[in-house]
Parts: structure tokens; sequence; C-alpha cells
């Protein structure tokens, strides 16, 4: 398993405030400065969000993977924020993710994150949703095999660990497996651990968060703030077993959204919070590691 960090901890300084939540920074990072970051802490590998990719530049993949190529940086290539496949009713995005799919090839990357949608997105029926996802999904994978990029769908307060399963288990490809958020399904009221549990053997790549509620209304997103790893309830140092139990070898990418008030008060930014979460990521993965694997 290696130590990663996921570019949407700087989402805020990429230009992406949540409306209410967040003040913007009054300064902006790009791409490279978020790889300069990324080697001066260390870490084994990124994730990259490809909405805060500048397109506009020529050449960027070429020079995006050139510059992972010199620090040595394991990747991910993450589409799909916000909204996905629209949880399966969105042929445009599945043309624009069949066209990513050929830039993560380009960029070097063997596993591509995916959303199939989001919490705005999502559909009550299971059926209805998962017929949609079928039918957009199916011809994706084979444009993944052709590629050499396993896609990896997120839980992405969308699809509960159940629907999940349903969806590995009905396609049972090589080339679909899952981006595991360690905290999203605690915002959906399942218990993260459990969802680790049975989602664990089709992990490819994952985002390790942590949450602390705050007072209101537990429907809402905002009710679920991101803190700093082993500051929340989600049990990273158990689920991290769970990973190792199935010779999980990819991406640990830390991953802050809406970083909770006390912690920005109490750190200043995400970047501090970055930091606490990686040192406490590091001893994790080693205890884990220390620790005899016992398949259950």
């Amino acid at each position: 398993m290696k130590i990663a960090i996921d570019s949407y901890c700087f989402h805020r300084y990429f230009g992406e405030c949540y409306a209410g939540l967040e003040q913007d920074p009054g300064r902006r990072l790009t791409v490279w400065d978020f790889l300069v970051k990324a080697q001066a802490m260390g870490v084994e590998g990124v994730s990259l969000e490809s909405c805060f990719i500048p397109f506009d530049e020529p050449g960027v993949i070429a020079r995006l993977r050139e510059a992972l190529d010199a620090r040595g940086l394991a990747r991910v290539w993450a589409w799909g924020h916000p909204n996905g496949l629209g949880s399966g009713t969105d042929a445009a995005a599945a043309r624009d993710l069949e066209r990513h799919i050929g830039i993560a090839a380009q960029l070097g990357s063997t596993v591509m994150r995916i959303c199939a949608g989001g919490r705005r997105t999502r559909i009550a029926s299971w059926a209805e949703h998962k017929s949609g996802l079928v039918h957009l999904l199916t011809p994706l994978l084979k444009a993944a095999e052709q590629h050499g990029v396993v896609l990896a769908i997120e839980n992405h307060i969308d699809l509960l660990a159940d629907e999940m399963l349903d969806l590995m288990q009905t396609f049972d490809s090589p080339w679909l497996g899952v981006c595991f958020d360690t905290a999203n399904n605690l915002r959906l009221f399942e218990h993260p651990l459990a969802v680790a549990k049975k989602l664990a053997p089709y992990v490819r790549a994952t985002h390790i968060k942590d949450v602390l509620p705050q007072r209101g209304d537990p429907a809402l997103f905002k009710t679920w703030p991101s803190v700093p790893l082993g500051q929340g309830l989600v049990e990273i140092s158990e689920i991290l077993q769970v990973l190792q139990q199935q010779s999980y070898t990819g991406l640990l990418a830390v991953e802050i959204d809406y970083l909770h008030p006390r912690f920005r008060d109490l750190l200043g930014d995400e970047e501090a919070a970055l930091s606490d979460s990686l040192v406490y990521l590091r001893q994790a993965v080693r205890n884990v590691q220390l620790e005899p694997v016992v398949l259950r």
C-alpha cells in the first residue's frame, strides 16, 4: 500500500468552494504547485482530479506524465466530480468518461477513479439506478480493457454498500473495481468498517478520509465535515487491516473535502490537516504491516 494524497484536498485553492460553508482562500494553486507539495510531503503517489487540470495548456498530459515520472509518483486519474454519470442517466458524461480512459492511459495510470453519480443524482429505486449504470458502463468496460485501465467506481454518497457489491458481482470484470472512500458511507448511515469488509475484494483505489459530525440534520453533507485522520469516527486502522488481508497494494490517497470548522480554526487550513493526516496514516500502515495477516 502506497501513501498518497488526492488533489481534491486543495479544492479551494483550485477555485472550488462549498457555497455557504467555505471561503475563497484568496490565492490559487496549479497542478504543478500541487506536485511540488506532494513531493515535499514525501508521498508515494497522487490521485489527480481531472476537473483541476488546465486542458487549455498545449501538451498538458504529456508534461504531467513527465513531471510524475521525474518525481517517481504513482498515479490515479480521477474523473467525475461532482455528478459523474448522473447515476446512469447522462450519456454525454459517458462519452466524456470514454475520452478520459484514453487520457489515463496516456498519463501512465492503470487505475481511473470514476463517479457513477453523487448525492445530488442518487435515484431512489435501485433497480432503475442499476439499469442505467449497466447500460452506460457496459461499453465503457470494453474501452477500459483496450487501454489497460481499470475503472474504479467511488462510493460517492450515491451507492450503498450492497448496491456497490451488486454492481461488482453483476459485471464480474477485472476492468471494474471500487474506489473506496472510507467515510462516505457513514454519511449514508452505514458502518465504514462493515462496508470495507464487503467491498475490500474489489478495491482498486481509495480515498482515506475521516469525518466528525456537527450539530444539525444528519442527512445533510455539512453535518459530516472532514477531520485529520484519527480525529473522527472512522476506524482507519481496522480498515487498513481489512485491505491488507485482501493484499491491496494500491494508493492510500488521503482526501479532505469540507474541513471541520473546529480544525480549520485550530490548524489554519487543509494543508496542515493533511500533514497531520499523513503522520497518522504512516504510523497506521506501519502498525498494520507488523500485524500477522489473518484471513477470515
